[in-house]
């Protein structure tokens, strides 16, 4: 574990507001409920409160970019080439942010990279409002967008360690996270409700000035420069190359990274909720399957994160890891053996808790085990696997579910991780002896 964080001068002993309030008693309900003690030290509820505001306004822009390729195209192939138009920027630019994040104050770099993400929201309402209706100028945009959100994501996660102490880590991540999968579900919702109301450039103009906010609150955080002697460094291929070598001398970094991948591409089912909607859970009404189907897995989270005082207090990261990527596989194939679409829905907000923990204790080591100077880059590589993994196991399942079925091919998936996870985690120890 990391123990250079007694030198950093704005370790979270000198930006909290007393006392780590780590050994107070909590009974009852408490008990259960969310650990919001990281949210007792100022910086880090400046960090997490520009998260609550942009988890709501991405999700506007993120609806309104495919309403509009389509109401211009009306081809569904269009909404998909622009899919992988943003992917591919924010795959090189999250390696690239990450090594910049290893060699600035991160928080210039939060500033600068969310004041681009204003910009660009800027400009997709004014060619909205202009009825430009160019879909090469509206991929550009997004490109550039998931460029600046490539650059952002590193900085931002790898901040979270310099802001509250290590036993804090887990309770931080959870904050975040359920904040992320709330956006998840609440932003569509008021998207779909808004655009009747106010149009799709407003739209994108809430998102602009909800990011002014993001951009205030950042302005907030306290200075988060390089520790000493690492401030010299270039961000360039070799240091991108440097944060993969790191990974693969670092056993435990590398088990949290393949356990993701693991979970996400061999048992991420949402390629197949069209056909399971249309197919097998069609007598129940194929639009409110597919909504229900959709939104399962973030529900599920959100209520995980509600409740994650049951589990955020954990020591043994690795096991915890190893446990919510199994229960995940066992949720998804009880999920793809069901005819019954409430159990099915159950079972996929089952899987929902499963990866909020996942997700936590998964994010926790990064910042654990991972030494402050190699923290942007880890995340760097954290971003492009949270990206890439479901868009691999939608080409993966989508073929899969055309060869064997879509019941078949769901509950095979989520079978394959138990096994993959299982047989990782008994042939290579250090996952399962990490603890903190």
């Amino acid at each position: 574990m990391d123990t250079s964080e007694s030198t950093d001068s704005s370790s979270p002993s000198q930006t909290g507001d007393g006392p780590d309030p780590a050994g107070e008693d909590r009974r009852g309900w408490r008990r259960w409920a969310m650990d919001t003690r990281p949210l007792r030290r100022p910086a880090f509820r400046r960090l997490w409160s520009s998260t609550v505001v942009t988890a709501v306004g991405s999700q506007l822009t993120a609806v309104a970019v495919p309403k509009q390729i389509y109401d211009i195209t009306g081809s569904s192939a269009w909404v998909g080439y622009a899919s992988l138009a943003g992917l591919v920027p924010m795959v090189v630019f999250a390696l690239w942010g990450g090594a910049v994040a290893d060699t600035v104050d991160r928080r210039k770099l939060l500033l600068v990279t969310n004041c681009g993400i204003a910009v660009t929201s800027l400009l997709f309402w004014v060619q909205a409002l202009t009825g430009l209706d160019s879909v090469a100028v509206l991929m550009v945009l997004l490109a550039l967008q998931q460029a600046f959100f490539g650059l952002n994501s590193p900085a931002r996660n790898a901040s979270i360690a310099r802001l509250v102490p290590e036993e804090e880590l887990a309770a931080a991540n959870a904050l975040g996270s359920t904040v992320m999968q709330t956006g998840l579900v609440a932003g569509p919702l008021l998207a779909g409700a808004l655009i009747p109301v106010i149009g799709l450039p407003e739209l994108y103009l809430v998102d602009a000035v909800a990011l002014c906010v993001t951009v205030w609150a950042v302005w907030r955080l306290p200075s988060l420069p390089p520790l000493t002697g690492t401030d010299r460094r270039r961000a360039g291929v070799r240091e991108i190359a440097a944060g993969f070598h790191y990974i693969s001398g670092h056993k435990v970094l590398l088990l949290s990274f393949l356990a993701d991948i693991i979970a996400m591409v061999f048992g991420m089912p949402r390629a197949l909720f069209p056909q399971l909607a249309a197919e097998t859970f069609a007598p129940y009404g194929e639009g409110l399957a597919l909504g229900l189907l959709f939104a399962a897995v973030p529900i599920g989270a959100v209520a995980g994160g509600l409740f994650s005082g049951t589990f955020s207090r954990a020591r043994r990261h690795g096991w915890m890891v190893i446990g919510a990527v199994t229960a995940w596989g066992v949720a998804v194939a009880g999920a793809g053996l069901s005819r019954n679409l409430w159990i099915a829905v159950a079972f996929l907000a089952a899987a929902g808790v499963a990866d909020m923990v996942s997700m936590v204790f998964r994010g926790a080591i990064l910042l654990s085990a991972a030494t402050d100077e190699m923290r942007g880059r880890m995340q760097g590589v954290f971003t492009v696997v949270v990206a890439g993994g479901p868009r691999l196991a939608d080409v993966l399942h989508g073929t899969a579910g055309s060869a064997f079925g879509p019941r078949a091919a769901v509950a095979g998936g989520g079978l394959l991780v138990v096994a993959l996870m299982l047989v990782l985690a008994a042939a290579v120890p250090a996952l399962r002896r990490y603890r903190i």
